[in-house]
C-alpha cells in the first residue's frame, strides 16, 4: 500500500522532500560534532578519502553512485529522489556544521548522539514517504528487505555493519559513537519509516500443507 502522503499535492510532497533532506543535513551535523566518532558511512567516506586520494564529498558522491548501480541488480529504480538525496544533503551538511557548536563534553555528546540518530531515523522516513525516490543507501537498503524478508531493522543494521569494516580497514576513524550509530539506526529508520507509513515488515508467507496420498 503506498504511504498516505503520495495523495497529498505535489507541492506539499516537494516540500516533505526537501525538509526530510534539510533534516537529515542538520543529524548529521550533530553526529559530527558529537565527536564521538564517525557513523559507519561517514568512516567509509574517509577510509575511501585515504585510500584514493580524493575528496571526502568526491568519496560520498562515488560510494552514492557505486550503490545505486548495485541497486539496479535488485531491481531498485532511482528517482530524482535519489539524485537530490546524492547532492543536498551534503550541501545542508555545509550549511549547518557552522551552526553546530562542537559538544562540551561526552555527557553533551551523548546527547547529541541520541538527537542526530532519532533525527536520521525521522528524516528517512519524511524523504522517502514523500515518494520522489529513495536515497541511494536507503535504496539498497529497502531492496534487501524485499527479496530477503528480512524487517528494515536488521538490513540497516547489517548494512552498517559491513560498511563500518571496510570503512576500518581502509583507516577511517571510529569511536564508541560509531558502534552507538551501528546498533541504533535500524530501528530508528525502522521507526521513522512506520511513523509515515511506510512498510518495514513483510508478511508471512502462507502456511501450505502437503497432503500424503491416501
Amino acid at each position: 500500500m503506498p504511504p498516505p502522503s503520495l495523495h497529498r499535492a505535489a507541492w506539499l510532497r516537494w516540500v516533505q522532500l526537501l525538509a526530510g533532506l534539510f533534516t537529515f543535513g542538520v543529524a548529521v551535523s550533530l553526529l559530527i560534532r558529537s565527536n564521538l566518532g564517525l557513523g559507519p558511512w561517514d568512516a567509509f567516506h574517509v577510509g575511501l578519502h585515504n585510500l584514493t586520494g580524493m575528496s571526502i564529498g568526491t568519496a560520498s558522491i562515488a560510494a552514492g553512485l557505486a550503490v545505486v548501480l548495485i541497486s539496479l541488480f535488485i531491481e531498485v529504480r532511482p528517482g530524482i529522489g535519489t539524485l537530490l538525496n546524492m547532492v543536498l544533503i551534503g550541501v545542508f551538511i555545509d550549511v549547518m556544521l557552522p551552526w553546530t557548536p562542537p559538544a562540551s563534553g561526552w555527557l553533551a555528546g551523548l546527547g547529541y548522539y541520541a538527537a542526530g540518530v532519532g533525527l536520521c531515523g525521522l528524516a528517512t522516513g519524511m524523504y522517502i514517504a514523500a515518494g520522489f525516490g529513495k536515497g541511494p543507501r536507503d535504496g539498497l537498503m529497502v531492496g534487501i528487505h524485499r527479496k530477503t524478508g528480512w524487517n528494515i531493522r536488521r538490513v540497516r543494521t547489517l548494512l552498517e555493519m559491513a560498511v563500518l569494516a571496510m570503512g576500518w580497514l581502509m583507516g577511517g576513524a571510529i569511536g564508541v559513537g560509531t558502534l552507538l550509530f551501528t546498533f541504533t539506526i535500524g530501528p530508528a529508520t525502522q521507526w521513522g519509516m512506520n511513523l509515515f507509513g511506510l512498510e518495514t515488515t513483510l508478511p508471512a508467507a502462507p502456511l501450505v500443507e502437503e497432503r500424503r496420498a491416501a
